[in-house]
């Protein structure tokens, strides 16, 4: 398979949000792995229960609603969810100042055990995902779909590229750019699809130096409604 060079990537790209000046000020800049070990576990837990909530909702009204939730769980500590038995969780996802849903809110203790797991056995979650390998990042996407709640789809990724970490997302405009060209052409979540796409964006990175969160914003600014 061809793949287009990421040279003609870039400058159909820069073509449409008004020349490179203006494309770069729109990408975005990943943490490095000692950044991302500064976080605290219980922040990774919140930015995942903010980006369930998220998930066919309004994301103005649930940012709108955050410091209610931060109150209600405690700011999101990892040892006080673990602790707290499910009628108490029943109670809080019938509190005003939240938004009221027993399912998402269920997603939080879950979610916490995910991260308390691999805390155990990597001193922290914050160091599982500093330290997971760029050229296997559909892994950790997979990882979190696997033994979290709720975070498949893009859930999970647009989590990390909120937080910092480095990772290409499956948008629509990007997955419709890899299914034109070929690279993906079955179900965008499978294996196959996944590995492709992967192999895809780690050879672009090779030929460009760039991060995978800009290859998939550029990507992104290439094609579809992104035209200014």
């Amino acid at each position: 398979m061809v793949r287009e060079k990421f040279t003609h990537i870039y400058a159909r790209a820069a073509e449409r949000k008004g020349g490179e000046a203006g494309l770069e000020s729109l990408l975005a800049i990943p943490l490095d792995a000692e950044q991302l070990r500064a976080i605290p576990d219980h922040r990774w837990l919140a930015a995942f229960s903010q980006k369930v909530f998220q998930s066919g909702m309004s994301w103005k009204v649930v940012r709108n609603k955050w410091p209610g939730f931060e109150q209600v769980f405690f700011d999101f500590d990892i040892e006080k969810m673990l602790l707290m038995p499910t009628e108490m969780w029943e109670r809080k996802a019938t509190d005003p100042t939240i938004i009221r849903h027993l399912g998402k809110v269920m997603t939080i203790p879950a979610n916490a055990q995910m991260i308390h797991e691999a805390a155990v056995e990597h001193g922290s979650f914050a160091a599982m995902v500093a330290d997971w390998p760029g050229d296997d990042i559909v892994g950790l996407w997979r990882h979190l779909k696997k033994h979290g709640k709720r975070l498949g789809g893009n859930t999970g990724p647009y989590t990390l590229r909120v937080m910092g970490k480095d990772t290409f997302i499956l948008s629509q405009d990007v997955e419709s750019y890899l299914r034109n060209i070929g690279i993906i052409d079955g179900g965008r979540d499978t294996q196959r699809s996944l590995q492709a796409a992967q192999s895809a964006f780690s050879d672009w990175q090779q030929e460009s130096g760039r991060p995978l969160c800009q290859i998939s914003q550029i990507i992104a600014f290439s094609c579809g409604d992104n035209r200014i």
